[in-house]
């Protein structure tokens, strides 16, 4: 096994100050790119789409919760089959507490084309608490590039709220998806971003200081 070359505590750390100068720089450059992402447009889904989870028949408006964003994790999982996608699984694996998302008025589902009864069993079986409904049945998954000739794909869909009205704002796919995972990252694809009075946001969208709105995530408000 070819193993890092080992040298000097003050090697390591010239080293290691060097790649800091890039790290930082990537630092910046993502966040240059998440405040290009808040000014993108938008599409109005006039659509209805129907959807099953645990408590019975939803629409797209219902999968917010009453929360302004939504974003949607494409799962694939196709109906009557039984494989799993490892993939889609490690990115659900790797899903955070909610609760710090819906205190930045966003909510968070995964949908896949699947029966409701063939998701449950797959969600007892994970431990997963996140959402999960079914497209079974809708055009949803055609409509949004993720059933491609009859055969699944995965990608990452943001929505946002305006009274009754929804709109898609962004879509991710490939390896757009498997740096995803905590709240920053799931905040930085959305219209409203982390919502901190440092980011690069047009005009009229929500801000607060830095830290105030952290929380244990059993002390948000109800």
């Amino acid at each position: 096994m070819n193993l890092p070359t080992v040298v000097s505590a003050a090697e390591w750390q010239a080293d290691r100050d060097r790649l800091l100068i890039k790290e930082k720089a990537a630092t910046r450059a993502l966040d240059e790119l998440a405040a290009e992402r808040r000014k993108l447009p938008m599409v109005r889904i006039d659509k209805s789409y129907a959807f099953e989870g645990a408590d019975g028949q939803l629409t797209l408006l219902d999968l917010f919760e009453g929360r302004r964003q939504l974003i949607v994790y494409h799962f694939m999982l196709a109906p009557g089959s039984d494989h799993v996608c490892e993939g889609c699984s490690l990115f659900t694996d790797n899903v955070g507490e909610l609760a710090h998302l819906h205190a930045r008025d966003t909510s968070f589902t995964l949908v896949a084309r699947a029966p409701f009864s063939e998701l449950a069993p797959v969600k007892r079986r994970m431990g997963w608490s996140v959402p999960w409904v079914s497209s079974f049945g809708s055009d949803f998954n055609d409509d949004f590039g993720v059933t491609i000739d009859g055969r699944e794909t995965f990608g990452l869909s943001v929505f946002l709220r305006d009274g009754e009205s929804v709109f898609r704002t962004y879509f991710t796919n490939g390896r757009g998806v498997e740096a995803l995972g905590s709240v920053w990252t799931f905040l930085d694809l959305t219209p409203f971003g982390r919502q901190e009075n440092w980011e690069q946001t047009p005009a009229g969208r929500p801000q607060s200081a830095p830290y105030e709105w952290w929380r244990l995530h059993d002390e948000y408000p109800a």
